[in-house]
């Protein structure tokens, strides 16, 4: 297990971050992704913790707050150092029946800390992320609610999930301009399959030194290798029943096809494939990855020794590639001569 540098905090965590969407199964659409109770949650968390994880990612929705719980119980119960184990959770989506129970307002954020800790049993947060973009709630009012809590010692760092590039960047200009905490972490969906991100979000985290929570890193099961052009999963696949992320399945099909002559000649499942791309990515500081069973768990465990050489990643990418859309195009054409400029000041 490697160790990558968070944001610019100075702060280190795993390559593999373990997501507990799975935990709790309370409600309808929980109910479809997972519900593992107390025991067979403490075995996954285990297990990460045995393979060197030390990043956990929750949020106050999962399963109607009892992701929360059953984590917080879990670490309890296993005994873990806290000082050995970042924490991180999420606030926005909606928490109750009161009309301010959801969004990104101060109201909700200083609500939603106390409630997290409370079911986590824990006296503070390492990461305390913003799920979704508010429309209702201007980005400083969210900025400067983040920050009373990192000062309250509530929270260590703040991050966002789900958000476009100049609306982090809004968010960043505020926290410098104020000096308040600013976002260290983006956590976005990322897949050979779904590449978008990387039009603007990939460049603006590297210009900011941002890390990258990778959530759905295998498309919803997708990319796990069950899901083919003759085979649409067996029963009791999360797609049967909750068809997300959204995916272009002909062009995930075209990717399928190369990953699984990938897996086999590295004797390999495809699942490890999607994951070692990701994890051979330069952006990427973190894959979240979930489980239902323990085997699930150490597969995806086993994608952080698959090593990917140059021809194979140059195939993924060409088979993955997003298509153009301006400006990147007309970016990449008035561009060229000034990289090509650069790169032969480098060679002398």
């Amino acid at each position: 297990m490697r160790y990558q540098p968070f944001g610019n905090t100075g702060l280190f965590v795993s390559e593999l971050c373990l997501g507990t969407m799975t935990f709790g199964g309370q409600g309808e659409l929980w109910s479809q992704i997972g519900d593992l109770q107390q025991s067979d949650a403490e075995r996954l968390i285990g297990r990460a913790l045995d393979a060197g994880i030390n990043f956990i990612d929750t949020a106050d929705v999962y399963s109607q707050g009892q992701s929360e719980i059953i984590t917080g119980q879990a670490l309890k119960n296993l005994d873990v150092s806290r000082d050995e184990i970042v924490v991180a959770s999420k606030v926005f989506g909606e928490t109750g029946p009161g009309v301010n129970a959801r969004g990104m307002s101060r109201y909700h954020i200083m609500e939603g800390i106390k409630a997290s800790l409370k079911r986590m049993q824990l006296d503070h947060l390492d990461l305390y992320q913003i799920h979704g973009f508010d429309p209702a709630t201007p980005i400083e009012e969210a900025v400067r609610a983040l920050d009373t809590l990192v000062q309250q010692g509530h929270v260590r760092y703040v991050g966002v999930s789900n958000w476009a590039a100049w609306q982090i960047m809004k968010a960043l200009g505020i926290a410098e301009r104020h000096g308040l905490a600013r976002f260290e972490s983006l956590q976005a969906y990322y897949t050979l399959a779904g590449r978008d991100l990387e039009r603007e979000l990939v460049p603006m985290l590297q210009s900011e030194n941002l890390g990258l929570m990778v959530w759905s890193p295998l498309a919803g099961g997708f990319l796990s290798g069950k899901y083919t052009r003759d085979s649409q999963g067996e029963a009791g696949s999360r797609r049967l029943n909750f068809d997300f992320p959204p995916v272009d399945k002909e062009r995930a099909f075209d990717c399928i096809d190369v990953m699984a002559k990938i897996a086999k000649a590295h004797s390999v499942s495809v699942a490890q494939v999607a994951l070692a791309w990701l994890l051979h990515q330069p952006a990427v500081t973190s894959v979240i990855v979930g489980a239902k069973r323990v085997d699930q768990l150490d597969d995806n465990i086993a994608a952080t020794q698959v090593t990917l050489s140059t021809e194979e990643l140059a195939e993924l990418e060409a088979v993955s590639a997003l298509p153009a859309e301006y400006p990147g195009w007309m970016l990449e054409r008035q561009g060229d001569y000034r990289r090509q400029q650069i790169d032969q000041s480098r060679q002398r």
